[in-house]
């Protein structure tokens, strides 16, 4: 088990430390954790990797197909 604060977590790049901060993922060993940058002790969602990408894809909306 990894200590809280050795964990890798990484802050969205639309963060921007003037109070607009808003998560931060961390990858181990196959789940995804996800906690609110402004409440770093706070409670923390965990995703398998499968459920994340299908979150990500499910935010990004239907790809369109390029005009032929």
């Amino acid at each position: 088990m990894m200590l809280p604060s050795s964990i890798p977590w990484r802050r969205s790049s639309y963060s921007n430390g003037m109070g607009g901060e808003c998560l931060e993922v961390a990858e181990l060993a196959g789940v995804i954790r996800i906690r609110d940058s402004k409440a770093i002790s706070g409670p923390q969602l965990t995703l398998s990797t499968t459920a994340w990408q299908g979150f990500i894809r499910a935010l990004a909306g239907p790809v369109e197909e390029p005009a032929s």
